[in-house]
């Protein structure tokens, strides 16, 4: 296999991991095994698998709550996520923080956050903390376009842009907040713009082309890695989903989503190159898939005895 057949094939399964571990935790939801919110990410699959496998084990991730594809990107393995999911203690929080609060500190994968905008100070705090203890990482937070109005947005990425600070923002436009469509919420709505306004790196990406999206990465983080400060990626995208399972998805015009369907990430690859086995990756992803659940199932919940443990820190 060369080189570059390798690179596709790597980016092909990965999206194909995604989307097919949150159908499946669809299909667990809606029969019972996963309780509490769930915001999938099918069709977003290009930009997690564009952007975190092109960053260093020693860079940090924070994300949000739409973070199951970036978790497993990041290379939490997807037993541990699935087993998070079903709120067993063998999941990658303990089964405490579920489908929203995924975490793995030895990944410095820092969340799952469950607050719109959240972890754009979090972000900010770890890049400070790299800048002044000489460290050579980046921090990649993800966020979508609905915490562009959030106040901490605009305060963090200022004092990014300030302190010129190793960030790289990559803001997950897919078009609504919940279920308020983009021109309804942003009178500016070119938000690679608005951000460019603080004085940082910023340009907008087709968020549905894994290519596209990976080639913004590395010329990102070379600026980030270079002392330039921060940069913005604004990464337009589109989920196929509802915003969660409870949402009836009502406020989407139905030609308008088949529309987006039209350039699916996955076929938009394939379609570029032919040559690249999917049904090998499919069946490999499945297999993958099958054992994590399984190994979800069988594990236990977390013992009542031990439900008061790490409400403060603990040493080893």
């Amino acid at each position: 296999m060369s080189d570059d057949r390798k690179r596709h094939t790597d980016l092909l399964r990965e999206m194909v991991r995604i989307r097919r571990f949150e159908e499946r935790c669809a299909e667990l939801y809606s029969a019972g095994a996963i309780r509490g919110f769930l915001h999938l990410y099918v069709g977003e699959e290009a930009v997690a698998a564009g952007i975190i496998p092109e960053l260093r084990p020693d860079d940090a991730v924070v994300s949000t709550y739409r973070e199951h594809g970036h978790a497993l990107a990041r290379g939490l393995s997807m037993e541990s996520v699935m087993a998070e999911m079903f709120g067993r203690v063998t999941g990658c929080s303990r089964g405490r923080g579920g489908s929203m609060h995924l975490f793995d500190a030895q990944r410095r994968f820092y969340g799952g956050n469950a607050i719109v905008g959240g972890g754009l100070p979090v972000a900010v705090g770890l890049a400070l903390g790299d800048l002044m203890r000489e460290r050579d990482r980046v921090t990649a937070c993800f966020f979508g376009d609905g915490a562009v109005a959030e106040g901490e947005f605009h305060e963090s990425v200022n004092l990014a842009a300030l302190w010129r600070l190793p960030v790289l923002f990559c803001c997950e436009n897919n078009q609504y907040a919940m279920g308020t469509a983009l021109a309804r919420e942003h009178a500016q709505t070119d938000l690679a713009l608005r951000a460019g306004s603080y004085g940082l790196l910023s340009w907008a990406v087709d968020g549905m082309d894994v290519l596209a999206v990976r080639d913004a990465a590395r010329r990102a983080l070379e600026y980030v890695r270079g002392g330039n400060g921060p940069c913005f990626l604004e990464l337009r995208t589109y989920r196929f989903r509802a915003h969660s399972m409870y949402d009836a998805d009502r406020y989407r015009d139905k030609a308008e989503v088949e529309a987006w369907k039209r350039r699916d990430p996955i076929d938009l690859l394939l379609a570029a190159h032919p040559d690249l086995d999917l049904a090998a990756v499919e069946r490999e992803v499945a297999a993958e898939i099958d054992h994590a659940v399984a190994a979800a199932d069988a594990a236990p919940p977390e013992p009542v005895a031990d439900l008061t443990r790490f409400v403060v820190s603990e040493r080893p």
